[in-house]
């Protein structure tokens, strides 16, 4: 019976994607478009800010969508919002499709390692899906084991 608990338990952990692709390992993978990577339901985002903007000024926010084999995935017809705080700035931006995988829009920030950056896009016919970012800090682990 014991046995049995623990086949039950190993298939439940390695069937759990959640597990898989937390914000930890994710910022030990080199993003290809150099942003940041976080899981959005059955997604990926990368998340690309501008990283030397000193000033408050209008700067691009990009965002990528892709599965779990980094392939794209089409954004045609689908809606974003990025929502940025960095010390007591506060913005929000509309995210337009452009491109293949790839929805852009402009805020006015600076470049902040405090920044944080919530993104929430919805795909046709699917559910809204959102991700949380800290685009200019440093991770706090290299996970050296993988």
């Amino acid at each position: 019976m014991e046995s049995w608990k623990s086949v039950v338990c190993l298939a439940a952990f390695l069937g759990s994607p959640a597990l898989a692709h937390d914000d930890a390992y994710l910022d030990t993978l080199k993003a290809p478009h150099g942003g940041q990577l976080r899981m959005a339901g059955p997604n990926h985002y990368e998340l690309v800010v501008v990283k030397n903007s000193k000033t408050v000024r209008e700067n691009p926010i990009v965002v990528y969508v892709t599965d779990h084999a980094q392939n794209s995935i089409d954004v045609q017809g689908a809606k974003g919002s990025a929502k940025m705080a960095a010390g007591q700035l506060k913005a929000t931006s509309t995210l337009y499709p452009e491109g293949d995988n790839r929805l852009r829009g402009f805020a006015k920030y600076a470049s902040t390692p405090g920044m944080i950056v919530e993104v929430t896009i919805t795909l046709p016919g699917k559910e809204a899906e959102t991700a949380r970012f800290t685009p200019l800090s440093k991770p706090a682990s290299t996970h050296a084991g993988h």
